[in-house]
């Protein structure tokens, strides 16, 4: 599931909503008759009586002391969002709700305090509502939010052939990131175990940097988006998010600006990891690397048997994109 962040703004200020939009806040809670004026700012859901949600009617406060508090917030998560407002994020009864699935909206009053809601037993919630105190420690909080979305677990991988596959549909994914060294996109021919192919952040003779571009692999492949989710490559377009992730694992967003699918001579990369075979189909050419586990790019002309790779593997299969615990093959 995606992170949600809704921006409190109470008592209203322009630049705070301003601010809230620019940064990449998902919602803005205001004071009644002010969600007009937040949407001539921006396209931004509002949370206010006059607004897209209505407190009291789609999304109510609830206040946790004890453990007794517990039942009648499950019981209200039902049918309505709820606005957890706590003072202390690392007090058991909150542990006890998101072990028991409720999905809540903490009420938080700064970075710290988001990190910590989005960090409780390692879950986290999965939407916050921020009541910062002013435009720069909002513009600070968003940023660190958005910056880490995630952390994905990365192993190292040992190759075991390369070898020509014949000619295919090849994705080349451009987003609306700039990717710096070490960062790329996790691909793959199955979504259990998916490889860290890198950025064309690197300069060469042949061609020059395009940073917001992964090479990423032939249209059937997969690849992680947000929500703990997986998608074909094939399927993306302009405007759907991405998971851009760097070598030590920190996880990110981005936008498709476009695809480009075009027909180019394939190979086929074979790896092994912990007693499993892993597969990926990429472009036979120089500009398309894999990752290191120092984060170093290798181009997949120059890879060896032997060579260490950086990739991701989960058990289980997947449903429509979603991790299933069933029992598939895919070879």
């Amino acid at each position: 599931m995606a992170r949600t962040i809704w921006v409190k703004i109470d008592p209203w200020d322009k630049d705070m909503a301003t601010t809230a939009i620019e940064n990449g806040a998902d919602g803005i809670m205001a004071p009644p008759g002010y969600s007009e004026k937040i949407k001539e700012l921006g396209r931004i859901q509002t949370i206010a009586l006059d607004g897209d949600i209505k407190p009291g009617e789609d999304v109510v406060s609830c206040r946790i002391t004890c453990k007794e508090d517990e039942e009648e917030i499950l019981a209200t998560c039902r049918d309505k969002k709820v606005i957890l407002d706590c003072q202390d994020w690392s007090i058991i009864p909150i542990e006890n709700l998101i072990a028991r699935g409720a999905d809540v909206i903490a009420q938080v009053s700064s970075l710290a305090d988001a990190q910590t809601a989005f960090g409780i037993l390692e879950k986290g919630v999965q939407h916050i509502l921020l009541h910062a105190p002013d435009p720069a420690s909002l513009k600070q909080a968003l940023t660190r939010l958005r910056s880490q979305e995630d952390k994905t677990v990365l192993e190292t991988a040992e190759i075991l052939s390369i070898q020509p596959a014949g000619m295919g549909d090849r994705v080349c994914v451009d987003t609306c990131t700039l990717m710096t060294a070490g960062q790329g996109m996790l691909v793959g021919n199955s979504s259990s175990g998916l490889f860290l192919i890198h950025a064309e952040s690197v300069s060469n003779p042949y061609v020059a940097p395009r940073p917001f571009r992964v090479n990423a692999g032939p249209v059937h492949a997969y690849t992680r988006v947000p929500g703990g989710k997986t998608r074909y490559l094939s399927e993306l377009s302009a405007g759907d998010p991405v998971q851009i992730v760097d070598h030590e694992g920190n996880t990110t967003n981005a936008v498709v600006g476009r695809l480009k699918i075009e027909k180019r001579p394939l190979m086929l990369i074979t790896a092994s990891v912990s007693g499993r075979v892993l597969s990926t189909l990429v472009q036979n050419a120089e500009t398309i690397r894999l990752t290191r586990p120092d984060g170093e790019p290798v181009s997949v002309v120059h890879l060896s048997p032997g060579d260490r790779v950086l990739v991701a593997t989960e058990q289980g299969g997947r449903h429509f994109g979603y991790a299933i615990q069933e029992t598939i093959t895919e070879k």
